[in-house]
């Protein structure tokens, strides 16, 4: 697991946070995603790329509910994640954290009371599982209490802060890490970035990965 603090300039941070809004209000932008039972996750969402639908934890072409499609990944957003590797590779003397082409990320918004249980990010297909393909996350704007662990137990889990701007990557033999999000701090976004966006109070997260 890589964590690149403040990696993301606070211009790119501002681009993305526009870009997410304007796919946010259009076909397959953001919306409450919740399970069959009828409970709903505590953060909203949008899929770029390709849909994951919580209550099958399977991805497909289209939203089950409404039927819209995913738009597609910005050019912009593949250079990103494509330097954020490029970069966590330093840490590594044998370059061995894989690279990824991303045809998924996964966006969401949590609100000041937004949180995300423990969970293993495994529905992605066998191949890419089993190489151990990396996920690259972003945060932008208040920050947030990050668990992880190797088992779904919060009280062995570790926390970490995870501010705007920061990249984490975990690929190889931490992929299948137990991860969530616990709380988010509010009025910890950067001033400028809330200026210049009008980003509101809570935390954006893109979550970059290959199927």
């Amino acid at each position: 697991m890589v964590l690149l603090k403040g990696y993301l300039a606070l211009s790119d941070q501002e681009k993305i946070v526009e870009r997410c809004r304007e796919l946010g209000v259009g076909d397959g932008g953001f919306y409450q995603p919740g399970y069959g039972e009828g409970s709903k996750m505590h953060l909203k969402m949008m899929c770029l790329g390709k849909n994951w639908d919580p209550d099958t934890s399977q991805y497909g072409d289209q939203r089950p509910f409404d039927g819209a499609k995913p738009p597609e990944i910005p050019p912009e957003f593949h250079n990103y994640v494509r330097n954020a590797l490029r970069d966590s590779n330093a840490f590594f003397p044998d370059n061995s954290l894989p690279s990824i082409s991303p045809d998924i990320c996964i966006v969401n918004f949590y609100s000041q009371s937004g949180r995300l249980g423990l969970h293993q990010d495994k529905d992605e297909s066998e191949d890419s599982l089993g190489r151990g393909l990396p996920v690259v996350s972003f945060s932008i704007g208040d920050s947030a209490d990050f668990l992880y662990g190797d088992h779904r137990d919060v009280d062995k889990a570790h926390k970490l802060q995870l501010q705007s701007g920061d990249v984490l990557i975990f690929g190889g033999p931490s992929r299948h890490v137990f991860h969530g999000v616990t709380a988010i701090h509010p009025s910890t976004a950067p001033t400028l970035l809330l200026q210049h966006t009008n980003l509101r109070p809570g935390r954006l997260n893109l979550t970059f990965r290959q199927y």
